[in-house]
């Protein structure tokens, strides 16, 4: 579709995406777990359906076709979006296994100039997330131009942890639903200029909550509110860099490999948090 013939993104703002009720099991939230990085050993009851505890960011995955529909009806014509901001409320923790009904909304269309910015809300039972998905050539229709980047705080960081990726983790993280194929196929990996299929950032922000937790003294399961933008691709295998600034109840962080930063702008915050 060519971008002239486009309607204004600022048009799309407010759009009902639709409902849907999602199915899952107790092997879909361990298979989640596993491909997040979650431990037998550590984290035995996010992996093992006795007493069961399912990872708040397993939601994701279930309202994972809302950005879909929304590519899907041509909001971005024929430019590439990217996943550009995720962002998550927990209301009550999801149960081992049931169904989850969920709507969206086309909350905000943000007006970068060159691009717009698409918040698709998602909201259910038990959480609320936002998608921002930047789309480029989409800008200058005249809007709001929105939030900017989030920076680092200038006090001394609190924590400092690793997050070690694995080889197959792209691989097996796109099993729980997001099956694009930079994230398997070497060749659409290098269509965007990448050596080989990324990481789902996803991934790497669920990654990032379970180090935090332990860093911070929580469950994992017991995150209430985590956000984060997506800087940076990363690359199966790559061992990253997690710096936090505990303030209270929450914590700001950012994640880097070899210096470079590839989540920005983070923040997170556990129920019953200890730390």
């Amino acid at each position: 579709m060519d971008q002239q013939e486009l309607e204004p993104a600022g048009r799309w703002r407010g759009r009902e995406l639709g409902s849907r009720a999602v199915s899952y099991d107790e092997r879909d939230a361990m298979l989640y777990a596993l491909a997040v990085g979650a431990h037998p050993v550590d984290d035995l009851d996010l992996v093992f359906e006795r007493e069961l505890r399912v990872l708040p960011t397993f939601a994701l995955t279930l309202a994972q076709w809302a950005p879909d529909v929304l590519a899907s009806r041509g909001a971005f014509g024929d430019a590439a979006a990217l996943h550009g901001a995720q962002r998550l409320t927990v209301h009550k923790p999801l149960p081992p296994s049931g169904e989850v009904t969920c709507s969206a909304t086309v909350a905000e269309v943000w007006d970068k100039g060159g691009a717009a910015v698409f918040d698709v809300a998602v909201d259910s039972a038990y959480f609320h997330a936002v998608w921002s998905v930047f789309a480029p050539g989409r800008g200058g229709f005249g809007g709001v131009r929105g939030p900017g980047r989030p920076s680092a705080p200038e006090q001394v960081p609190t924590h400092r942890v690793r997050l070690e990726t694995i080889p197959a983790q792209a691989a097996l993280y796109r099993l729980t639903g997001d099956r694009h194929l930079i994230h398997i196929d070497p060749t659409a990996a290098a269509a965007i200029g990448q050596p080989r299929p990324i990481l789902h950032g996803l991934c790497t922000l669920a990654g990032t909550a379970l180090r935090l937790a332990d860093a911070l003294g929580a469950h994992p399961a017991e995150l209430a509110e985590l956000e984060g933008r997506f800087a940076a691709p990363v690359l199966p295998g790559d061992t990253l860099d997690i710096t936090a600034w505990q303030d209270g109840d929450r914590a700001a962080f950012e994640v880097a490999r070899a210096g470079e930063i590839v989540l920005s702008g983070g923040r997170i915050r556990f129920q019953g948090d200890s730390a």
